[in-house]
C-alpha cells in the first residue's frame, strides 16, 4: 500500500503532459522563437530553460505549445488548474489534491504557474535524480512550508488523494483508512519519534521501502 502515492503521481504527470503529445506539423525555428515571445507572460528564453532543465530545446518547444494550448495567457491560475484536473478524475473530487499540487508547482507562492515553473517541476518529476524527485514530493506534503511534515499535513494530502481517486477505485473504503495509511507512513518515517518528519527522514524511509522506490520509477516512463 505504501506505493499508492507514487502511482497517483504518475497519473498526475501524465495529466500535465497529455497536451504535449499532440505534436503538430514541424515549423522552422524562427516561428517557434516568435511564438515564445507573443504571450502576455513571456517565458524564459529557450536556451536558458534548456540549461536549467533536463529537456532538449525541441522538447521544450513541444511542451510550450501544449502549455499555451491550455493557457493562452501564458500563466495558469488555480481555478484553471483544478478544471484541467477534474477532467481526468471524473469519478472523484480532485479539487483538494489539485490545490496542493498547484502550490507545489507555484514555487514563488504568487498564485499562478508560469511556463518556467511548470517545466522546472516537470523536469524533476520526469528526469530528475531519485533524491530530486523525493525532495519535490516532500515539498508537496509540507503544506505550510516550514521544512517538516506533520501528521495533519500528511493526513490532508492522503485524504485528498482518496477523494480524487473516488468510489470506483475504492468501493468499500471506510472513513478511517486514510488515517491508517498516515499512521503506517509516520511509523516508518518519524525515526526519532518527535512527531514531525524531516526531509532526510522522508528520503531515507522512501529509499528503504521497495514499494515507494518502485512507485518513484513511474516518473521516468510517463513521457
Amino acid at each position: 500500500q505504501a506505493g499508492f502515492h507514487g502511482d497517483n503521481m504518475g497519473a498526475v504527470v501524465g495529466t500535465l503532459t497529455m497536451q504535449t503529445k499532440q505534436r503538430r506539423p514541424s515549423r522552422d525555428k524562427t516561428d517557434d522563437e516568435l511564438e515564445m515571445t507573443m504571450v502576455c507572460h513571456r517565458p524564459e528564453g529557450l536556451d536558458q530553460l534548456e540549461a536549467q532543465t533536463n529537456f532538449s530545446k525541441q522538447e521544450l518547444q513541444i511542451l510550450y505549445r501544449g502549455f499555451k494550448n491550455e493557457c493562452p495567457s501564458g500563466v495558469v491560475n488555480e481555478e484553471t488548474f483544478k478544471h484541467i484536473y477534474a477532467q481526468f478524475f471524473p469519478h472523484g473530487d480532485a479539487s483538494m489534491y489539485a490545490h496542493y499540487l498547484f502550490n507545489a508547482f507555484d514555487t514563488t507562492n504568487n498564485g499562478s504557474i508560469k511556463f518556467k515553473d511548470f517545466v522546472m517541476g516537470l523536469s524533476i518529476l520526469l528526469r530528475g535524480t531519485l533524491r530530486e524527485k523525493l525532495e519535490w514530493t516532500f515539498h508537496l506534503y509540507d503544506i505550510n512550508r516550514d521544512g517538516y511534515i506533520n501528521r495533519e499535513e500528511m493526513t490532508e494530502i492522503v485524504r485528498a488523494i482518496y477523494d480524487m481517486m473516488g468510489k470506483y477505485t475504492y468501493p468499500a473504503l471506510k472513513g478511517d483508512v486514510p488515517q491508517q495509511h498516515v499512521d503506517a507512513f509516520f511509523q516508518k518515517m518519524d525515526k526519532n519519534k518527535d512527531g514531525v518528519v524531516t526531509m532526510e527522514e522522508f528520503i531515507i524511509a522512501c529509499q528503504e521501502d521497495e514499494n515507494m522506490m518502485r512507485s518513484m520509477q513511474l516518473f521516468e516512463n510517463v513521457m
